[in-house]
């Protein structure tokens, strides 16, 4: 297949051109875009140097079997929508598209079916929601949930290369504060992103909204606070929520471990565990009453949170359009 990937430099970028070569997907060109300050930069995959080109609209109007597109939401609205008007099928992981009504918020373990037959942009969740949806997936299924009160603790690399800059140079005792509002380092910042009006963050909004659409369920609700932490990779999120249906805990340890690429233990499990990891891990279930649950789910942001579930919307897309099984 003909691949794109548009933001090719930055972290999420990269990390999509690796995870395309460790699942070995079957590509016969691949073709790498940026600004024009990042032209003719080379990135490595399968043993073969690629160089970076210019992204331009022209280029966005050729043939592609997908193009992967983690540039930021200005980019994404002004050039995904020339690449699907010329036939092209558009992962984003800009929050630029998630929720437009006739645009899909995937994540292929609990909605990936709806996009048999689709083609055109395919919105990726932030990356907050994404382990939060994965973790609790059978529970909502079979119990349904209510409520979902969550508190993250993002890593910096959240906010890309510039965020991971950031904490590196404060802890070279480089102290400029360019990204974000307060020092990072030995630090913890409980805003992410601008606030709106109703006191809450864009982050935490995120989290309501998209988790609503994903499980097709718009009664839950969600109660979130974000938190920027100084961690280079792995989002971490104390979870409470409470189902419909009266349940036991080992009901639902059942349920947390049975979710495809989500794996429970009882095992104390931090960000710098996870970092690499292709899993969303859950561990600390502890029972409040009947209906009542908490648990702690961590899982690499760069990789589960964004590029991983970029690549596996790719696959998906890929199984169930191409008649596979015929």
């Amino acid at each position: 297949m003909k691949v794109g990937v548009v933001g090719a430099t930055g972290e999420v970028g990269r990390t999509m051109v690796k995870v395309l070569e460790e699942r070995n997907v079957d590509i016969s060109e691949l073709r790498l875009f940026a600004s024009k300050k990042s032209e003719g930069k080379e990135i490595k995959f399968k043993d073969r140097i690629y160089y970076v080109e210019e992204l331009t609209e022209e280029k966005m109007k050729e043939k592609y079997d997908y193009l992967l597109f983690s540039a930021g939401g200005s980019i994404s609205k002004k050039y995904a929508p020339i690449a699907s008007e010329y036939g092209n099928t558009v992962i984003d992981n800009s929050s630029a598209f998630r929720m437009v009504r006739d645009i899909p918020l995937i994540v292929p373990e609990i909605n990936g079916d709806i996009i048999k037959g689709y083609k055109g942009i395919i919105a990726n969740p932030n990356c907050s929601t994404i382990q939060m949806v994965l973790a609790l997936r059978n529970v909502e299924k079979e119990l349904g949930i209510s409520e979902i009160f969550v508190s993250t603790y993002q890593a910096v690399s959240g906010a890309g290369n510039k965020g991971i800059k950031e904490l590196l140079d404060q802890q070279n005792s480089i102290n400029n504060i360019n990204h974000f509002p307060e020092m990072i380092n030995n630090n913890v910042i409980p805003i992410i992103g601008p606030v709106l009006e109703n006191g809450f963050t864009e982050e935490e909004m995120k989290m309501v909204n998209e988790t609503r659409k994903i499980y097709d369920n718009y009664s839950i609700k969600v109660y979130p606070t974000a938190v920027r932490v100084p961690v280079l990779y792995g989002h971490s999120e104390s979870i409470t929520f409470r189902v419909k249906e009266k349940a036991n805990i080992e009901k639902i340890r059942e349920l947390l471990s049975t979710v495809g690429n989500v794996v429970y233990t009882e095992n104390l499990i931090t960000p710098i565990n996870v970092a690499g990891s292709d899993i969303t891990y859950v561990s600390r279930l502890r029972q409040m009453d009947e209906t009542t649950f908490l648990i702690w789910v961590v899982a690499d942001n760069v990789r589960v949170g964004a590029a991983t579930n970029a690549v596996r919307i790719l696959l998906k897309h890929y199984e169930l359009n191409n008649n596979r099984d015929e």
